[in-house]
């Protein structure tokens, strides 16, 4: 995927719309309860990308946020109610769900958070217990 591949996103209504470029630098499944009740679903399938890469389009006025904690703030627009995206502050990171993306090709490449699955997974990718230790977590593999 070169730097120039741009995928567009938008809410469920689409008065927000952003568009992601290049790569995401991670995609996977997050087991965690807090994208389980943000996402209402059992596993929250993210793709990751450096703040730079994510660009809001249109709606910026429509766009709510909330931040459970200082990790992540949860966006969404306030006319539908449909989830936009989280930004990771400290990391400078902006996490996008993968529905969000119809134009990217979802290729995951591991687990996070999967001591708290309520779902469990065989697809032969890493479980993390919690996160890869470059991104702050333990970094130890669970056995599938």
């Amino acid at each position: 995927m070169s730097a120039e591949t741009s995928h567009p996103g938008r809410c469920f209504c689409g008065a927000v719309e952003f568009t992601v470029t290049g790569a995401p630098i991670a995609m996977g499944y997050c087991h965690c309860e807090s994208c389980r009740h943000w996402s209402a679903g059992p596993v929250n399938a993210f793709t990751l990308w450096p703040s730079g890469q994510f660009k809001l389009t249109r709606g910026a006025e429509h766009v709510g946020t909330y931040a459970h904690t200082a990790k992540t703030e949860r966006s969404w627009c306030k006319q539908c109610g449909g989830h936009v995206y989280a930004r990771h502050p400290g990391a400078n990171l902006v996490d996008v769900f993968a529905a969000m993306l119809p134009s990217l090709a979802f290729k995951p490449a591991v687990h996070v958070h999967y001591q708290e699955s309520v779902l469990p997974i065989r697809d032969g990718l890493p479980k993390m217990k919690d996160m890869p230790k470059e991104f702050g977590g333990s970094g130890e593999v669970l056995a599938e």
